[in-house]
């Protein structure tokens, strides 16, 4: 008498969300060391295919051209930053506890973190160093990756303006530069160190001028 053999268990198709996402993922890092390793001009997108594991028309799948994937790549890293630092769900911006200079203060030290983390470090100067020479891409820098965040300062300041802690007559954006740009300025050019110390008397000089009180 023969015996049947146990029912084999149907086959399970692949996720194609989990695998996308897998490579989504590889492709980012991979644009990201590239960058950071060469530099923007001698990144490409057979080199980040190829460091990805993905075959280069995966790329051309998602994205239009490397830039595109650089900075959605750099976005991604920001998102995963913030989540870590605030938690899953969290909203992301700057707090509103009513003391302006404590969350501008609380903010700029969470900056420096990010520009002195390598993650961060070695791509965005890539990015910024390209940007100065090929305007198209500094514009895309700034519109997708700059702006956003400075948007959060001129909402924070706006929300202090209508508390009386700000003059009404003081246009946010301007005002924001105050603390902001000399940051950033120090660090791409090396002209000093960047330190909690050095943010926070940025917000204290911006926020309370220099002539005697």
């Amino acid at each position: 008498m023969s015996q049947k053999s146990a029912p084999r268990p149907p086959k399970t198709s692949p996720d194609a969300t989990r695998r996308s996402e897998k490579s989504r993922r590889a492709i980012y890092a991979a644009a990201l060391e590239l960058v950071g390793e060469v530099g923007y001009a001698k990144t490409t997108i057979e080199g980040i295919a190829a460091r990805a594991g993905v075959g280069k028309q995966t790329i051309y799948r998602w994205w239009s051209a490397k830039a595109d994937v650089l900075l959605e790549a750099f976005l991604d890293l920001g998102e995963q930053a913030a989540e870590q630092a605030a938690g899953p769900g969290a909203e992301y911006g700057i707090p509103d506890t009513g003391d302006l200079a404590a969350d501008l203060k609380a903010v700029l030290r969470a900056t420096v973190d990010e520009l002195l983390d390598p993650r961060f470090e070695v791509p965005s100067r890539a990015l910024a160093a390209e940007g100065v020479v090929n305007e198209e891409l500094g514009r895309e820098f700034v519109a997708k990756l700059l702006d956003p965040s400075l948007q959060l300062y001129v909402r924070r300041l706006r929300s202090a303006q209508d508390a009386g802690q700000v003059r009404p007559e003081v246009d946010p954006r301007i005002a924001l530069e105050l603390f902001v740009s000399p940051l950033a300025q120090r660090w791409l050019q090396h002209t000093g160190p960047i330190s909690y110390a050095y943010t926070d008397t940025l917000v204290d000089y911006a926020l309370y001028g220099l002539a005697p009180r």
